[in-house]
Formats: C-alpha cells, sequence, structure tokens
C-alpha cells in the first residue's frame, strides 16, 4: 500500500497550496526559471507575452506566464543551499504529489529548471558582464550528503580529482558534485563560458573574503583558480548551483545554472553596472528557453 504523506512533512496551506511558495499545482509551469532575488521575478516575467498568475511568501515570488505558446514560471529562491532545499522539494511536490490523496503519483514528472543567477569568475579569463554557464556545480556546502545520490564514474573521477587538488579545512565541508542535464548544456553555447561553478555556504569566508576576520585558508581562490581535470576547469562561485543539481539528481529534474558575471575575483574587478548584465542575460536566456 502506497504510504500517505503527512501533514507535518508536505504542508498544504487553506487554499490548497504548498507552504512556502504559495502556489497551487495547476499554477505552475513544468519550465521553470530560478533567480534569487524576488525583485528580479518581476524583470523576467517583464518579457512575457501573458502573466498568468503572481504570488509571494516571504522571499518566494513566483510569476507563472507565457512567451508565444511556452509556458514559464519564475521563482524566486532567497539566496543560499537551505532554501533551494526547499524551492525544490516544493516544486516537486506540486507536480509529483497528488495533494487530495497525498500519494506519490503512479507517472512522476520531470521538470525543467534553469537558473539565472548571478557570480565571481575564478578565472582572468572571464570579463565582467560575460555569462558562464555551470557544466557542474560543485558544493562546499554540507545540503547534499543529507540525501542518498548516486554519482556517475566521470563525476567521481572529477570530485576525487578536486579533493587531490583543493585543500579543505579539515572537518569542514564535505565536496559533492553533479553535472549539468546535457540536453539543456547544449542550447547555452554561443556567447557563454563554461565550467564548474563552486557553490558555497557564505559570502565573505567561504568565498576567500576577509573585511575583519581571519580566513582559515588564506589560499583558497589561489586553489579554485588553479584546479584543472582534463578539460575541466574552475569557472565561477556562487551560493545556489550544486544544490539544484543535488536536488535535479535526487528528485529526477533537469537542470541547469546560467550566470552573469558580476565580480572577477581576480583581477579584483566589480561591474560597473550589474543590472544590465542581468538583464542582457535574461533577455539572452529567455530567447533560448522559449525554444527548448
Amino acid at each position: 500500500m502506497d504510504k500517505r504523506i503527512a501533514e507535518s512533512e508536505l504542508i498544504i496551506n487553506s487554499r490548497g497550496a504548498v507552504y512556502h511558495l504559495d502556489v497551487r499545482p495547476d499554477e505552475l509551469a513544468h519550465t521553470i526559471i530560478t533567480v534569487g532575488d524576488p525583485d528580479r521575478v518581476g524583470s523576467v516575467s517583464k518579457h512575457f507575452d501573458k502573466i498568468e498568475s503572481k504570488f509571494q511568501h516571504r522571499e518566494f515570488v513566483t510569476h507563472t506566464g507565457y512567451i508565444g505558446n511556452k509556458r514559464i514560471s519564475v521563482v524566486s529562491t532567497g539566496i543560499g543551499t537551505d532554501n533551494i532545499d526547499i524551492v525544490l522539494n516544493e516544486l516537486d511536490a506540486l507536480v509529483n504529489i497528488d495533494f487530495e490523496t497525498r500519494l506519490i503519483k503512479p507517472e512522476l514528472t520531470s521538470l525543467q529548471i534553469i537558473r539565472l543567477g548571478t557570480s565571481g569568475a575564478l578565472q582572468e579569463s572571464i570579463p565582467v558582464d560575460s555569462f558562464v554557464v555551470s557544466s557542474h556545480g560543485l558544493g562546499l556546502d554540507n545540503l547534499m550528503p543529507y540525501y542518498a545520490f548516486e554519482n556517475t564514474t566521470a563525476e567521481k573521477q572529477l570530485l576525487e580529482a578536486f579533493r587531490g587538488q583543493v585543500f579543505l579545512q579539515p572537518g569542514g565541508a564535505n565536496p559533492c558534485l553533479f553535472a549539468a542535464a546535457a540536453h539543456l548544456q547544449n542550447h547555452f553555447k554561443d556567447g557563454f563560458h563554461t565550467g564548474i561553478t563552486v557553490t558555497c555556504p557564505g559570502f565573505y569566508a567561504p568565498q576567500g573574503r576577509v573585511l575583519r576576520g581571519t580566513l582559515s585558508n588564506p589560499n583558497l581562490i589561489d586553489n579554485l583558480t588553479g584546479f584543472s581535470y582534463e578539460e575541466h576547469r574552475i569557472t565561477n562561485f556562487e551560493m545556489e548551483t550544486s544544490a539544484i543539481y543535488g536536488m535535479g539528481r535526487v528528485l529526477g529534474h533537469h537542470c541547469l545554472s546560467v550566470s552573469a558575471i558580476v565580480a572577477n575575483r581576480i583581477r579584483k574587478e566589480f561591474s560597473k553596472d550589474g543590472g544590465a548584465a542581468v538583464a542582457a542575460l535574461i533577455e539572452k536566456g529567455l530567447g533560448i528557453i522559449a525554444g527548448i
């Protein structure tokens, strides 16, 4: 007999919507763009030909609409992998759990989830205001060890090479690595840099920044920048990608992360107009996503 999911585990509000997102199953498209900043949702949906619905609860804003005949939802996640854990689980619940019976559906749906975000470059050759596609998400946070998952042989080899080359503080992160959905990545080639994106559990010390504190590993950025294995190198870091890729693996969804580079940590440069860089990424990204 199928196991019913308890009210304490899947919280459904009074209007039949999942708790954090405040979205009902019929209000979500199967192609989803995630953004970190709640204000950025409107910057995406303003390009829609039609907006069907808008919802907001806490930092989670969702707009669903159309570009031509393509139905798309835009969802803000806020910052960090802890929020990705909430958002990806609730997106999955909206399509793969029957909210009336609280049973997992016999036929599962795989969503297309594409992150359009911002990031800092870790290679001198990647300028600010350019775009990076994440071939892999490499997590230095501790979300994914809470889940059971399987890595491919290629992922295991790449992760082993990383562990051999990059020093991490003993007792700190247990790194994990997941590849992007190849069929989505193939649509984002012209005008995009490609490489491994490192996901960090914070903005300052975890990304090698120090204001008044002291870094446990002052060489972290140099270690990340210098990593190489076969054709792979680390291009950038941010705070969500590995969790999106990891949760996609666990739940069976197709995920891709694309970033506007607003800082180059090697050149010590920051974009003079990060908003314009993000706007350009949104416009270019939507043009591709609408055709997938």
